[in-house]
């Protein structure tokens, strides 16, 4: 067979797409960013466009000039590094493409949990914890931050400071009391 019919691919490329890696939608549902997280993943796309791809298609490009490609390390992670660049451009793509940006200081001074609000919360041992609910796509839980779609989000949706409301867990069904929202200013980065 000639080589020019050989995949450059290992299988094991294939397996970390950014689909299988980041949660998906839930269908019927929207794509709610704040403005902040938006201008991120658009920050990060347009990089990747026009810095990262362009470095390293220019790598892979000198690296081809090089000589027998099989054996040109600079070449095959080159062509690597490109596909992995070029799963992350379409996954953003997507993901900005269906993006509803929704502003949450519009509810500032508000005592209702909506998409955007800081909730502190107690559990029945009386342990309180702070979440963000923010976007699927920017999210992080090490920060604080919980999607929207999260058990623990949808639990706190709709209630008011005072609410106490069941939250459905591995272990069984736990009340939380909600004791305190906030909205960022008007003006006021999120996240």
């Amino acid at each position: 067979m000639s080589k020019a019919f050989t995949r450059e691919t290992d299988a094991a490329d294939d397996d970390d797409d950014e689909a299988a890696a980041a949660p998906a939608i839930p269908a019927g549902t929207r794509n709610y960013m704040t403005p902040s997280g938006y201008a991120r993943l658009r920050s990060e796309l347009l990089g990747l466009m026009d810095d990262e791809r362009p470095k390293v298609v220019e790598a892979v490009h000198w690296a081809a000039k090089n000589g027998d490609r099989s054996e040109n390390g600079d070449y095959l992670y080159g062509k690597k590094r490109l596909r992995e660049i070029d799963r992350r451009i379409r996954f953003l793509t997507k993901r900005l493409e269906i993006a509803e940006v929704t502003d949450p200081s519009v509810h500032h001074g508000s005592d209702q949990v909506f998409f955007g609000a800081t909730v502190t919360y107690a559990d029945a041992k009386g342990e309180e914890r702070t979440v963000t609910i923010l976007g699927i796509d920017e999210a992080e839980s090490h920060r604080g931050q919980v999607s929207w779609i999260s058990p623990i989000a949808r639990a706190l949706l709709k209630a008011r400071e005072g609410d106490t409301v069941k939250l459905m867990t591995p272990a069984g069904v736990q009340e939380i009391e909600v004791l305190e929202v906030r909205y960022p200013k008007p003006g006021e980065q999120t996240g």
